[in-house]
């Protein structure tokens, strides 16, 4: 396996080139790169990128010999795959597609997507069924593609279980189309190596980041190895799966001793990795 990182943990006011030179000095293998809002950070991709933007994107990741690893974003929120009104299934086709295109732009093999919307005026039936509608409808595209489209559990109470996820992806059945399995996302109620031995080879990229829990229904995202992740039972349920690529941490922004902080990440990354 090896080691990656989202941009989200690197400060906001880090450029591009200043994102590629700590990632890579810290010793990571390679770095996941976000699709925010025009201006979230120095460091955001967004839909409509000049491609002269994207071409020194691509130059700096050989220049740092840092591979992108991935492309994630913060944009399904706003346009959820669960949504019933055509405008905005059209806009989340439009992230898509610029995910995609941004991946085969930077040689990555997968992206990140979030299915849901449920919320007080839509159930999570009716956001299942169109969720399932909205992939079905974006098959032929998804096969066409070279890269992984992998759907991540988050806490939108659209996957509750591992069998939810299984299931879905499952009934879909498009070629492509994975599962981006969040170990942390689930330490709050459930044991990630559980998910891990349900979802097994529907796993194509992976989240890390760990969870120290407070009661029963309690706790708050930690640093790497502070939390109750079991990693030696999590990384031995990958490899029986299967798994050898990245594993990604996505941590909170490390604004204050940024070098040290990620060097800790990369050394806990590599401990990680050895069990």
């Amino acid at each position: 396996m090896k080691k990656s990182i989202n941009a989200w943990t690197v400060p906001g006011s880090f450029t591009f080139e200043e994102t590629f030179a700590c990632v890579s000095k810290a010793g990571f293998d390679g770095i996941e790169l976000n699709v925010d809002e025009c201006g979230h950070s120095a460091h955001s991709l967004y839909v409509g990128m000049p491609s002269s933007e994207i071409s020194a994107i691509a130059d700096l990741s050989k220049k740092y010999n840092l591979p992108v690893s991935g492309i994630s974003t913060s944009q399904w929120g706003k346009n959820p795959i669960g949504a019933v009104e055509p405008e905005l299934r059209a806009k989340g086709f439009e992230l898509l597609r610029c995910q995609v295109d941004l991946a085969n732009a930077f040689g990555a093999d997968g992206i990140l997507i979030v299915p849901g919307g449920i919320g007080e005026n839509l159930s999570i039936k009716a956001a299942y069924d169109s969720a399932k509608e909205t992939f079905r409808s974006w098959k032929s595209y998804i096969e066409d593609q070279n890269v992984m489209i992998g759907v991540e559990n988050v806490w939108n109470n659209f996957f509750i279980s591992p069998f939810d996820m299984a299931s879905f992806l499952d009934d879909l059945s498009i070629k492509n189309l994975g599962a981006y399995f969040d170990v942390g996302n689930v330490a709050i109620f459930a044991r990630p190596e559980h998910w891990i031995e349900i979802l097994g080879r529907r796993i194509q990229k992976i989240h890390i980041k760990d969870f120290k829990k407070k009661g029963t229904n309690a706790g708050t995202f930690v640093n790497l190895l502070e939390g109750d992740v079991a990693w030696e039972k999590v990384v031995p349920a990958l490899r029986k799966a299967g798994y050898d690529s990245y594993l990604t941490a996505e941590l909170d922004t490390m604004e204050k001793s940024n070098d040290y902080m990620m060097d800790i990440t990369n050394k806990a990354l590599e401990h990680i990795i050895s069990l």
